[in-house]
């Protein structure tokens, strides 16, 4: 982690920095929301209602920050490999919240490509020692999974409000997710807890930091702009297996790049989830096809 000043001082309040940038997200998405209604791009009627997103809104905010939480008990590398299952509790909250009927076939390609981005990352975490003090390993792991059914339920509640209401557009879904998130942030970071407070003197204390801390935010608003589109266009799980697989073609190329050589169970790894991806897109382009013959 990144120090600061002559003292080499870091910022621990992690969870503060999803609250700022859940904060740079809403202005950006609301300014351009205005932007869209002033153009006449939104007609009255086609939006959900701003409230329809306070239940998503609590546990994008919740499952976030015991992500956050949980890097104070085990690696990042571990984390990604928790989320690297992700989709399977999307598509089971998708079954049970959205009514969405998923077939064997796509839980068993999603499960190919999470058990196989697990297996490729796992052999290289095993080299990344651990300075964690007093970690609580299993407390740890636990906050992840509970991070994992938290963020099925988010997408679960997107892809209903979604099927709700089928011209709302992705920007006033982004837009007022965002503000949920804030407002409750905002509670726990300035009322329950002094992380806000602190995040905002560090800042003063280290004008670098609060430049990273721009950069981060607004690195933040520009990613969410193609997650929003994604879920509204394609649906939550296809959003999920974009960010899972990315995670893994970052990994696949460093690895090429610097001219590491890859393990056998690695090699098996890269099979499995290339086969979960090119049987998924056979899957759903079949799909499509019969569509469009109806």
């Amino acid at each position: 982690m990144k120090r600061y000043g002559p003292e080499a001082e870091r910022f621990s309040n992690l969870e503060a920095l999803n609250g700022a940038q859940s904060l740079c997200c809403f202005v950006w998405a609301w300014i351009i929301l205005q932007v869209m209604y002033g153009l006449g791009s939104i007609k009255p009627g086609e939006t959900a209602l701003w409230h329809e997103y306070w239940k998503a809104g609590i546990t994008n905010s919740i499952g976030p920050a015991l992500g956050m939480v949980a890097l104070k008990n085990i690696t990042y590398s571990a984390q990604v490999l928790v989320k690297s299952c992700k989709m399977v509790p999307v598509m089971i909250m998708g079954t049970l919240i959205g009514k969405i009927n998923y077939s064997m076939f796509e839980y068993v390609c999603m499960s190919l490509i999470g058990v196989g981005v697990a297996m490729f990352g796992s052999k290289s975490s095993h080299k990344v020692s651990s300075k964690l003090h007093n970690a609580n390993v299993p407390l740890g792991y636990s906050l992840c999974l509970a991070n994992l059914a938290l963020d099925g339920y988010t997408n679960a509640a997107q892809d209903e409000i979604n099927k709700k209401h089928p011209r709302n557009p992705p920007m006033h879904m982004m837009c007022w997710m965002n503000f949920w998130t804030t407002l409750y942030y905002s509670v726990y970071l300035f009322g329950i807890t002094s992380a806000g407070s602190n995040m905002i003197n560090f800042c003063l204390r280290h004008p670098d930091a609060a430049w990273d801390l721009i950069l981060f935010c607004v690195c933040g608003a520009m990613g969410q702009l193609f997650i929003f589109f994604t879920i509204k266009t394609f649906g939550s799980l296809v959003n999920t297996l974009v960010c899972t697989t990315r995670k893994f073609f970052n990994i696949l190329i460093s690895v090429i790049w610097n001219s590491n050589p890859l393990l056998p169970v690695q090699w098996v790894a890269v099979v499995m989830v290339f086969i979960g991806l090119v049987a998924s897109s056979l899957s759903k382009s079949g799909k499509h096809g019969k569509t469009k013959k109806h």
